[in-house]
C-alpha cells in the first residue's frame, strides 16, 4: 500500500496548501468544539454547586437569598429554551459535523483519502537530518 502520507500523483503544491489550510481550520473547529463541551461540564458544575449555596444560605439564616437563588438561576436555561447540552448538540448538528465530513470528502476526493499531506511534507522538509530521532515519512514508526 502507498504511504498515506505521500502526495499522490498529480495532486499540486497548491492543492496540498488548499487541503492544509482546510485542515487547519478544522483542527481550530475541534479545539472550539473542546471549549464548548468545557462550557458544558463548567455551567452544570456550577449548577450543582448552586444547590450547595441554597442550604448554605438557609443554614446561616438567609432563608429569602436560598429562594432567590433557587428560583432565580438553578436550572436556568442558558440561552432561551436551551439547556448547554442542547447548544453542544446544536453545534454537532449544524455546524461541526457538516464541517468534519466536508474535509474528509474533500481530502479523498483530491488527493485519494491521503491526509495531512501538507504536515507530513513540512515534517520532511524541517527534520533534523542529522539527529536519529527525527524520521523520514509521514509514518510513525
Amino acid at each position: 500500500m502507498a504511504d498515506p502520507h505521500r502526495r499522490p500523483e498529480g495532486v499540486s503544491d497548491e492543492t496540498v496548501e488548499a487541503l492544509g489550510s482546510l485542515s487547519k481550520a478544522l483542527e481550530t473547529t475541534e479545539c472550539a468544539r473542546g471549549h464548548l463541551y468545557a462550557f458544558h461540564q463548567l455551567t452544570g458544575s456550577a449548577d450543582f454547586e448552586l444547590n450547595r449555596a441554597v442550604e448554605l444560605l438557609r443554614e446561616a439564616g438567609h432563608p429569602e437569598w436560598a429562594e432567590r437563588v433557587r428560583r432565580e438561576i438553578v436550572g436556568r436555561d442558558v440561552i432561551p429554551g436551551h439547556w448547554t447540552f442542547q447548544v453542544v448538540e446544536a453545534y454537532d448538528r449544524t455546524y461541526y459535523e457538516p464541517f468534519r465530513d466536508l474535509e474528509r470528502e474533500a481530502v479523498d476526493r483530491l488527493a485519494e483519502g491521503r491526509g495531512h499531506l501538507y504536515e507530513a511534507e513540512l515534517k520532511e522538509a524541517r527534520r533534523t537530518r542529522d539527529h536519529p530521532d527525527p524520521t523520514s515519512g509521514g509514518a510513525a514508526g
